[in-house]
């Protein structure tokens, strides 16, 4: 698998922000508008929860899957990879049990966890601007900020935290792979239309 290229348009699928939506429906409509991976984000859901959708999302999206924090789950179903971060598994650790091929992201927001990061095969670094969706990842790093953290890290690298289809432009020319979007998505009543405005972006 290409990461770089299935980084472009990350969909991070925060299931609290769906608002009741069906989330295999939303995925799909979103990979539809040139979402090129999806990672599942269900804080609150159960093990069985977590394992039961991402089931159906593996076996209705045409994208890789990868599933937050939990890489028990993930190698269960044969997801892509799992995103971890601060508080998971560490890499090193999650890397002894993973099969080859099997994709590791890492959250970096700061150089002390850019430092951790090593041994992934993507990086998430944000927040680009203070977000709503995820109220504890800190003030925005700006493209200065970005920059400072991709020149530590020798993987891909996607930015999330408040991006904008206005943004990404900027954010590739830090040298960032592509971005990673929740809200910006999500909370759009047609999910199709809102991620064709981050993909034509990335031309």
């Amino acid at each position: 698998m290409n990461v770089a290229h299935s980084l472009r348009l990350l969909l991070v699928l925060d299931i609290p922000l769906l608002g009741g939506r069906d989330p295999v429906e939303t995925a799909a409509a979103a990979v539809q508008g040139g979402v090129t991976s999806v990672q599942l984000r269900w804080k609150e859901g159960s093990a069985r929860e977590q394992f039961e959708l991402a089931t159906r999302l593996r076996a209705a999206l045409s994208v890789p899957l990868f599933l937050n924090d939990r890489p028990d789950i993930a190698l269960a179903i044969g997801c892509a990879g799992v995103h971890l971060g601060a508080d998971d598994l560490p890499i090193t650790l999650t890397r002894r049990i993973a099969p080859t091929g099997f994709i590791l992201g890492a959250s970096v927001g700061d150089e002390k966890e850019a430092a951790a990061s090593v041994g992934a095969d993507y990086v998430g670094i944000g927040p680009w601007r203070e977000t709503t969706t995820k109220p504890d990842a800190g003030q925005g790093l700006g493209a200065e900020g970005v920059k400072r953290l991709l020149q530590m890290v020798k993987v891909p690298a996607v930015v999330i935290g408040g991006v904008r289809p206005e943004d990404v432009a900027e954010i590739l020319k830090c040298g960032a792979a592509g971005v990673a979007v929740a809200g910006g998505i999500l909370s759009a009543d047609d999910v199709e239309v809102a991620a064709k405005r981050f993909a034509s972006q990335l031309t």
